[in-house]
């Protein structure tokens, strides 16, 4: 029943219009995901699992990410509390940053590949990477905003 709510507000805002604050651009980067909150194992050592996965879009503010799946290790990946580690591979080199996912929905059928989009809240990042990151962010702007979905 989420799954059917997430995809009618998806189709809602194709019509009814994005109240994003931030234009997204269209950007296919890179990047590894891990859980902020990762538990601790029975030897009492934090392991940390990671994903791939790569971006669909981003602004100044938030991603769009595409991974494969929606849970990592035991964990779901969007949830209430939920903090994720994300490293961007940009062109110039990596950043990292934390975010907040937002939502979350499946790739619908057709699309060229399989899994999740998990549009995310960046919640922090050192000031030297939110410095490339934004420059980064720049040049795509020079180019067309992507519409809303």
């Amino acid at each position: 029943m989420a799954e059917f709510t997430r995809t009618i507000v998806s189709r809602l805002r194709q019509y009814v219009g994005d109240r994003r604050h931030s234009k997204r651009q269209r950007a296919r980067l890179s990047l590894s995901l891990s859980l902020i909150s990762a538990t601790k194992g029975l030897n009492g050592t934090r392991r940390i699992n990671w994903m791939d996965g790569h971006t669909l879009d981003l602004s100044s503010n938030g991603l769009a990410l595409v991974v494969p799946r929606i849970t990592l290790g035991e964990h779901h990946l969007v949830g209430e509390n939920r903090g994720l580690n994300l490293k961007l591979q940009l062109p110039e080199g990596p950043v990292e940053m934390q975010a907040t996912p937002v939502r979350y929905e499946r790739l619908e059928e057709g699309h060229n590949e399989t899994g999740y989009v998990i549009a995310v809240k960046i919640v922090r990042m050192p000031d030297d990477d939110r410095a490339r990151y934004s420059a980064y962010v720049a040049t795509l702007r020079e180019s067309k905003p992507i519409s809303p979905n």
